[in-house]
């Protein structure tokens, strides 16, 4: 593989250049927002894998629609809920002069995707929907650098045994290439083997970028979900759940090849959680290019697509290693799970 051993300067999507991301949360609630934005307009398409997605304008990024560059990717907790964290964005880009241009209007195009976070231990008794408002200040919080684990998006995320979270990483190919993941992690399947100490993407690890467990002598899978559920996790409504993320590069991709990106990097997904893609999981993958003329050709594409898939299963891992305790959690960390 051509691609690159080590991570960008600060293992995020943002090693990319030109693109920012912001998270806000709620701790009360247990849920935040997640917003991708670009300096400029990029190009995107999504692939949807899961059985039960909660999305806004993904039909908008199949190859054949007009649009063909978008504004901002939001990923939000909440369910049908916090799809309305996309209107906050949309608020903010719209006062910043950004959006399609329609007549004398400009119309931000901001897709979204959400995880199930309703049930998590935090207090849902809100009188009015949070969420446009984490979704505008999470854009107006939007930088290079960004927190992961319980923060944003990922704030109250679980993964199957285990705090899920916001994780994110990068690579850098052997050609100056870089490709970024960004992941929410609220998967029904475990991200780890049984006994919950080794991932299954560590044979993709980075120097210590996940805690350098090494991968487990004896991998197995571990029981299957719903039988946790029932004896660990009853309240926590363990059959709604979702892994949804964004896959970018530098790389000049057309719409089509963003397409096939998001693809690809669905084997990223399906290598670092078991089971993935499920009837129960709304799973999905955006992809990003910030590189708008042209496309690149298909040998080059055939080793970022692979990159990609890796960068996702790193991202994943390194989500729920980052994941840190809060109030009234409903299930452990990672790290408290394995401390000692």
């Amino acid at each position: 593989m051509a691609a690159a051993s080590r991570p960008g300067p600060l293992n995020l999507i943002t090693d990319i250049a030109g693109l920012r991301v912001g998270n806000a949360e709620d701790h009360v609630i247990k849920t935040g927002t997640t917003v991708l934005v670009g300096d400029a307009p990029f190009t995107a398409s999504v692939h949807v894998m899961g059985g039960a997605p909660g999305t806004k304008e993904t039909d908008l990024l199949a190859p054949d629609k007009t649009v063909t560059q978008i504004d901002a990717i939001v990923l939000s907790g909440g369910s049908a809920f916090g799809l309305d964290a996309c209107s906050g964005v949309m608020d903010g880009l719209r006062e910043m002069g950004r959006g399609f241009p329609v007549g004398i209007m400009r119309v931000p195009i901001v897709p979204g995707a959400i995880v199930f976070d309703l049930i998590n231990g935090g207090n849902k008794n809100w009188t009015e929907n949070p969420y446009r408002g984490l979704g505008r200040q999470a854009l107006d919080k939007a930088g290079v650098a960004f927190k992961i684990g319980t923060s944003g998006a990922g704030t109250g995320a679980m993964a199957a045994m285990q705090k899920g979270g916001l994780g994110s990483a990068s690579v850098v190919m052997a050609d100056g290439t870089t490709v970024g993941a960004l992941v929410v992690v609220n998967s029904l399947g475990s991200v780890t083997t049984k006994g919950d100490r080794h991932f299954w993407a560590a044979p993709f690890e980075i120097g210590a970028e996940f805690g350098s467990a090494g991968i487990d002598p004896h991998p197995m899978a571990p029981e299957t979900p719903s039988r946790k559920a029932q004896a660990m996790m009853m309240q926590a409504n363990a059959i709604s759940n979702t892994t949804i993320a964004i896959i970018a590069t530098d790389a000049p991709l057309s719409k089509t090849q963003c397409h096939r990106l998001a693809v690809t990097a669905h084997d990223g997904m399906a290598r670092a959680i078991i089971p993935a893609h499920t009837p129960l999981d709304g799973d999905l993958v955006f992809g990003v290019s910030t590189t708008n003329n042209g496309e690149t050709d298909a040998a080059q594409f055939t080793e970022i697509s692979n990159a990609a898939a890796i960068c996702l299963s790193r991202a994943i891992a390194r989500g729920v290693y980052a994941a840190s305790p809060t109030d009234d959690d409903l299930i452990e960390t990672y790290q408290r799970m394995n401390r000692g």
